[in-house]
């Protein structure tokens, strides 16, 4: 019986502190808030009863924030930044929040480079998923990243469209900052999909839930 050649454990960012209610996106100096800190605590303590052995995270500093803690919790893994892992790179930025949920969050429709699509965001995250399964066969990988990047490698790993409308949903149902979406892949073929399963992080209080794709409504 083949056992799992890589777990990959993607967690999102702690909640930002974003009093204004602004599309931060790659915009600099946006911290974790109290609840943001409690969230990548819990992530930690989550992770540390896993053998971690490489921590892996976005340059965005509220990213950075949460890999810190997680890697005080796990001594023996190393920390790197990833331009993969990074934030979207779309128009919004820096608009308020209100105008991405007038659109259901479809901020990418029309856009042109330097500006990402979602094959572009799917894109980057796939290589990362190959170089942590080349990197770290049989081993358990903890990368600290985004909401749209895991939506959209969630959507790849169930084999479905990766769309803005397919996005939504799991932006709204599975994606709370400082939640845990965990890859296994059950065999070493470069190809297969993996199992996904989700760990809520609700103000610091972790929960295992089940979790399906989204119904595909076309």
């Amino acid at each position: 019986m083949n056992r799992p050649v890589t777990t990959l454990h993607l967690i999102r960012h702690g909640e930002v502190h974003n009093p204004r209610g602004i599309f931060y996106g790659r915009l600099p100096r946006y911290r974790l808030g109290p609840d943001g800190r409690a969230q990548a605590k819990a992530a930690a303590a989550l992770l540390a009863s896993e053998p971690v052995t490489a921590i892996y995270c976005s340059p965005m500093l509220r990213a950075r924030q949460t890999a810190a803690v997680i890697a005080a919790a796990l001594p023996g893994a190393g920390l790197r930044v990833s331009r993969r892992l990074n934030e979207v790179r779309v128009p919004l930025e820096g608009r308020p929040l209100e105008e991405g949920a007038r659109r259901n969050w479809d901020i990418y429709t029309g856009n042109r480079p330097p500006y990402e699509s979602p094959a572009d965001v799917l894109a980057r995250m796939l290589r990362f998923v190959a170089a942590c399964r080349r990197r770290h066969a049989a081993q358990t990988v903890a990368a600290v990243t985004h909401g749209d990047p895991i939506a959209f490698l969630m959507l790849w790993a169930w084999g479905q469209a990766y769309t803005p409308s397919r996005k939504a949903p799991l932006y709204f149902d599975y994606l709370q900052t400082g939640s845990v979406i965990t890859l296994v892949f059950p065999s070493q073929n470069a190809s297969e999909l993996p199992v996904v399963m989700y760990t809520a992080n609700g103000a610091g209080q972790l929960s295992r839930l089940d979790v399906r794709p989204p119904p595909v409504i076309d």
